[in-house]
């Protein structure tokens, strides 16, 4: 990990869960909830960790949350951690922050996701990019030339994202 930064980790658990019918961070995958898996891995990675429940702007997506979080960011990177992947490690997280850039994504199938890091600097960047009504994570990694972490496929399960009932039970078999 670069140790020349400060970095908090924000867990963004304020979606409308719809597809799962219910409220996923509180949904139990093990012995943990989903939100529980979060917090373990903000742990393992030894960061201070807050959890956004509520955007400052509701109803914006993921962008919502990381104007949310970048405006009270209290280190130099903010590191975004999806509350519905409970298979994601450290490992791949600690190369994603190794890389030494204001904002950094995650990427498989071609497509960049959580987790993510970001410097509080790009902040008026997503705050144009919300006022221009392009709430697309996408469109914004490519706006802002995020720099792009390339998970190899071996490693693409664990960037699965828990959205409905039936990827919750295959999650639990995964378990066992």
């Amino acid at each position: 990990m670069n140790e020349r930064f400060s970095i908090e980790a924000v867990i963004l658990a304020g979606g409308l869960s719809s597809r799962m019918g219910k409220e996923k961070a509180q949904l139990r995958l093990g012995r943990r909830t989903l939100l529980g898996h979060a917090r373990g891995l903000a742990a393992e990675l030894n960061l201070p960790c807050r959890v956004l429940r509520v955007d400052r702007l509701p109803g914006l997506g993921p962008l919502g949350g990381i104007e949310s979080a970048l405006r009270r960011a209290k280190a130099d990177r903010v590191l975004f951690l999806s509350c519905d992947m409970p298979f994601l490690q450290p490992d791949l997280v600690e190369q994603l922050l190794a890389v030494d850039a204001p904002a950094v994504f995650a990427t498989a199938h071609g497509k960049v996701g959580f987790p993510f890091c970001l410097s509080p600097e790009i902040l008026p960047k997503v705050e144009a990019q919300l006022a221009a009504g392009q709430l697309s994570l996408q469109a914004f990694a490519g706006k802002i030339r995020a720099r792009r972490l390339r998970v190899p496929k071996a490693d693409w399960p664990q960037l699965d994202n828990l959205n409905t009932p039936g990827e919750l039970v295959a999650a639990r078999a995964r378990l066992h």
